[in-house]
């Protein structure tokens, strides 16, 4: 439950080499990201009355863990929100907007939570995958200024290695909580089986493949962004993840049951809360002929099924 020591090793390597993150003590493995995010107010003993506060567009699943804990969600990007709050999600390169926080605002954050004694979860799931600009992450001493206390980093294998099905992910940063969350964990049997954590050393230990999947992202990117621009989108944020945040200044559902209409599949913005309304979010993860299809249709307006 705690991970076998070549995981830590492998994992505890991979965060310096990385992403320059030092001076962690160990990381809990966890069966992927997503159940982490889902249960992590419920593993650090919240309830009701608790604040947790998330993106002003964010990942569905921060608020649903908070209200499956019977926690009160505040939707806010602003470090004079975070006063009150118990746990405070970020999330850069941002899903679904591939927005790259800045150090200055990370920094922020971080530092009025730990004024009003909030945890910080920093989702770094596409943290290898900037295309302008340096994720950084919330670990590094430019944020943390030098000590992990109240910083809980989250990082997953399915972007970088293409495991989603493996469902290995791993936690790490401020060892205290580290330790609270291993306590809960190992009564409710969040083992990470021996054969996965074996697969996530091999990955994580092999820098190549990720190389090889960030050019496949930015070839399907090169394709996809200009498609969009031509067909009247604007692309907002998009400095990194595996998403284009495109509007075209209407409802999203309009726009989705526009390019449904040519055989083009989006994501309405507004799943990720009331600011995305008019965005919808555009995936790269198709293959290469499907994401060629798609530039081909939203550049003559036809398309469909056959």
């Amino acid at each position: 439950m705690a991970g076998t020591l070549d995981v830590q090793v492998a994992a505890l390597a991979w965060l310096a080499r990385v992403l320059d993150v030092h001076g962690v003590s160990r990381v809990l493995p966890t069966i992927g990201s997503k159940e982490l995010v889902a249960l992590l107010p419920t593993l650090l003993g919240l309830g009701v009355g608790d604040r947790i506060v998330i993106p002003t567009l964010a990942y569905p699943t921060y608020d649903v863990g908070a209200r499956f804990a019977g926690c009160d969600v505040v939707v806010s990007d602003d470090p004079a929100d975070v006063t009150g709050a118990a746990l405070v999600w970020i999330n850069s390169p941002g899903n679904p907007t591939g927005a790259i926080a800045s150090v200055e605002w990370m920094r922020d954050m971080v530092d009025a939570a730990r004024a009003t004694g909030a945890v910080v979860a920093s989702d770094e799931c596409y943290a290898e995958f900037a295309w302008s600009g340096r994720a950084v992450s919330a670990l590094h001493d430019s944020v943390s200024g030098g000590t992990l206390e109240g910083i809980l980093a989250l990082h997953s294998l399915s972007k970088r290695s293409s495991m989603a099905g493996y469902r290995f992910g791993f936690v790490t940063g401020d060892d205290g909580l580290i330790a609270r969350l291993l306590e809960v964990r190992k009564h409710l049997g969040f083992m990470v089986p021996a054969p996965v954590q074996a697969a996530a050393v091999a990955a994580l230990s092999d820098d190549e493949h990720v190389a090889v999947q960030r050019d496949l992202y930015l070839a399907r990117r090169a394709v996809l962004a200009p498609a969009l621009t031509a067909a009247g989108f604007r692309i907002d944020h998009s400095e990194g993840g595996l998403y284009l945040w495109a509007t075209r200044g209407e409802p999203c559902w309009d726009t989705v049951a526009d390019l449904a209409g040519r055989g083009v599949l989006v994501t309405p913005g507004d799943f990720y809360g009331p600011a995305g309304s008019a965005h919808v979010r555009v995936a790269l993860t198709a293959t290469d002929a499907a994401i060629t299809r798609a530039a081909l249709r939203l550049a003559t307006g036809v398309g469909g099924r056959r």
